[in-house]
């Protein structure tokens, strides 16, 4: 019995682990840009340092700045 649970425990730790490509994404304004400020009228994203990301994605309503 014991065998089994350190079994489970084994697998559940593993699986924990893993990377999935979801995770691994890149996202505007990441590493030395320090994340998005805010969203232009026009869709693009502002980073913290007021640099504009040269992302393909668009903003949403959701990070706009008011």
């Amino acid at each position: 019995m014991k065998k089994i649970i350190g079994i489970a425990v084994f697998t559940a730790m593993a699986l924990s682990f893993a990377t999935s490509p979801a995770q691994a994404k890149n996202y505007p304004c990441s590493k030395s840009k320090g994340g998005v400020s805010h969203c232009t009228t026009d869709g693009k994203f502002v980073c913290n340092d007021g640099s504009t990301s040269k992302s393909k994605s668009t903003c949403t309503g959701s990070t706009r700045k008011k």
